[in-house]
């Protein structure tokens, strides 16, 4: 029989993580968002599965200058629900960027992933830092350039 007859899966032991850190000053939500969603989920990697963990551990620092284009500072609605009936809630990215600079990457990037029982798996592998400072200098995370930001635009 063929070697190249059969299907490789891959799993938990094959596969090697990377760590991996990324800057967002500077750089734009969706499109930092998107890219980081796919270094994830492992998209980028020869041995992709699709039921498996097999992206990179994601280090984003510098959370709280990103950037957003056009009016949305003041037009961007984050809307959540408690429950309860009434327990509707809306806040401006403004608002969001000022209180919880973290959340808008977060929430950017896990509606990317996809809607299964893989998803909460995945996205422990993202570490989101609002300055320079992170405690993961032993892993040797490699420093990646993202390919757009503002100079682009």
């Amino acid at each position: 029989m063929n070697i190249l007859n059969k299907t490789i899966f891959f799993n938990k032991k094959n596969i090697n993580k990377k760590w991996l850190i990324i800057n967002a000053e500077s750089q734009i939500l969706g499109r930092l968002a998107s890219q980081v969603a796919s270094l994830i989920k492992g998209k980028h990697k020869v041995n992709f599965t699709p039921n498996t963990n097999c992206g990179d551990n994601i280090i984003i620092i510098n959370a709280s200058k990103i950037l957003i284009t056009g009016q949305k500072n003041k037009q961007k609605t984050y809307i959540s629900h408690t429950g309860y009936p009434g327990g509707q809630k809306s806040i401006v990215f403004e608002e969001l960027k000022k209180k919880f600079p973290k959340k808008i990457i977060e929430n950017a990037i896990k509606r990317m992933l996809p809607k299964n029982k893989l998803k909460k798996k995945i996205f422990k592998n993202l570490y989101i830092y609002l300055d320079n400072k992170h405690p993961h200098q032993a892993q040797k995370p490699k420093k990646i350039k993202m390919k757009w930001n503002k100079k682009h635009l």
